[in-house]
């Protein structure tokens, strides 16, 4: 099942166009910089704003073609804006229940105890919106957008109007609806951290055009996209806990390319996670090193390298099928003659576990 999706919209100034074949499951990220067009292409997919001869698919149900157009009333979607404008005058209970008056009981997929369960609002149902802090409103409003059993739910920066403590309060939540509900998500951000840690699929937008759209960790991987060149410059790597060592307070987790060991995590032993590794982080040796208190060393090979500025090239690893980036100086990579297909061994200094 897939999202198909061709908007062209002329604005004058400015114009959006894209062609797009998304997963009909898990959270696809917009991603990009201000005014590339990421709110608009949510609200070409919401109805909100028309083109003529757009088309929208959304699984096996047309929404949008050069015969029909649904209105965005009839669009089976959940929204959440910026701002989570919720009815000051209705209790965060009448709040939920307010998009139910036009849901038959038949169509109802997800209980609204559920929604209220997975958001954590429950001691919060009798309160007003001014009663309640701006993480606690914007759950709230992704609860409301849930209680709908919509279709496909559209999240545009929903932790933009947020300060940091806000964002880490409401990202757990983002996490168990990702894990929780079969509900495609759209979730538009210029975050990259909010991306890394939520999203599957990336579709990387600039200047209302498709600069590129995948899976995530695979985007965040290649060196012809901007992603790569940053000061943040990362490895997002899926992988699996395998177990727990007690003694050192170590995890181990297992992806295609080995094992790594991370801080005492308390996932179960078979839970999936995501794994986070900066590009600084990582270093190349042309062997093994040995009395090192590095724990996580692979054996690689040089797929890619590309200069950064004056003094600094990125160089894409290849551990087995997994890409590793690493971030040295150019006299490093020229002191051990790194090409492309030449076997080396990555020693990576710190690893994040994201989820």
């Amino acid at each position: 099942m897939t999202i198909e999706a061709r908007f062209h919209i002329d604005r004058g100034g400015f114009s959006l166009t894209v062609d797009l074949s998304l997963p009909a499951r898990g959270v696809t990220a917009v991603f990009g910089p201000s005014g590339c067009g990421k709110t608009t292409l949510l609200r070409a997919i919401a109805g909100l704003e028309f083109c003529q001869g757009g088309y929208l698919r959304v699984g096996g149900a047309v929404w949008q073609d050069g015969r029909q157009f649904l209105p965005p009333h009839k669009r089976p979607i959940g929204y959440v804006f910026q701002e989570p404008s919720l009815f000051d005058h209705l209790s965060v209970r009448r709040n939920l229940e307010y998009g139910l008056k036009r849901l038959k009981a038949s169509a109802r997929k997800v209980p609204l105890d559920q929604a209220v369960g997975l958001l954590g609002i429950g001691h919060l149902l009798e309160r007003r919106p001014h009663q309640l802090s701006g993480g606690e409103q914007q759950r709230v409003a992704i609860a409301r957008a849930l209680a709908v059993s919509p279709a496909l739910l559209l999240l545009d920066e929903p932790l933009a109007a947020l300060d940091m403590t806000r964002k880490r309060e409401i990202l757990p939540y983002l996490e168990s609806l990702h894990r929780e509900l079969a509900i495609p998500v759209l979730y538009v951000s210029h975050s990259r951290d909010e991306v890394a840690r939520l999203a599957d699929h990336l579709v990387l937008l600039e200047d209302g055009r498709i600069q590129a759209a995948g899976p995530v960790g695979e985007l965040f991987s290649r060196l012809d996209l901007a992603l790569a060149h940053g000061p943040e410059t990362e490895t997002l790597i899926e992988a699996v806990v395998a177990r727990h060592d007690e003694e050192f307070e170590l995890t181990y987790l297992d992806f295609p390319g080995g094992r790594i060991a991370v801080a005492r995590n308390p996932l179960p032993p078979g839970s999936l996670a995501r794994l986070q590794i900066q590009a600084r982080d990582v270093s190349i040796t042309l062997a093994r090193q040995s009395n090192t208190s590095i724990l996580n060393i692979f054996p690689a090979a040089v797929d890619e390298i590309c200069k950064e500025g004056p003094a600094q090239v990125t160089v894409r690893l290849m551990v087995g099928p997994v890409p590793l980036l690493s971030r040295i100086t150019r006299k490093s990579a020229a002191d051990l003659g790194l090409k492309p297909g030449k076997p080396v061994f990555a020693q990576v200094k710190s690893v994040a576990l994201l989820s």
